[in-house]
């Protein structure tokens, strides 16, 4: 029973990292709340890259902040304002007010998310450790071993006459 539920645990993960990837979904970990109603801390968001030209307010995207914002890596935010040139203006659903800079989307494409799974993404974390993807698979690894050098040792034993 618990091998069952491992092993359709590891299929369900498998097919949250595979699938989507294969559709052309790309995926990111929400690590911030400043999303949380709509895109909760570790969710995963799968977005796929539309024309920027059909770019709405109200579209979530994942972006770069301007270097002088002050903001370090990736943020998923909510397009609040389209200007010209491609200038937009974001805000986190659960901020209080609009991200205090705006910037331009420099390429003709932009990945737009389309859905998320909540707390999945606590496992991809999960992954990222060692230790913690060692027991995932080292563990079921040695099982495996284990059993087929069992047989094996079972099948070449000599037999007593």
């Amino acid at each position: 029973m618990l091998a069952t539920i491992g092993l359709a645990a590891l299929v369900a993960a498998g097919a949250l990292m595979f699938v989507p990837a294969l559709l052309g979904y790309e995926r990111y970990v929400i690590t911030g709340g400043s999303m949380a109603g709509s895109l909760p801390k570790g969710s995963i968001a799968y977005e796929k890259r539309v024309p920027v030209d059909q770019l709405r307010a109200g579209d979530v995207i994942t972006y770069t902040p301007p270097a002088s914002s002050g903001a370090g890596g990736k943020v998923t935010h909510r397009i609040a304002w389209i200007g010209r040139g491609r200038v937009l203006r974001t805000k986190g659903d659960a901020n209080a007010s609009r991200d205090p800079w705006r910037f331009t989307l420099r390429r003709a494409t932009q990945p737009v998310v389309r859905f998320h799974v909540p707390l999945a993404g606590y496992v991809l974390a999960a992954l990222a450790l060692r230790l913690v993807r060692m027991l995932v698979i080292g563990l079921p690894a040695l099982a495996i071993a284990l059993v087929s050098f069992a047989r094996v040792w079972r099948d070449v034993r000599p037999v007593a006459a």
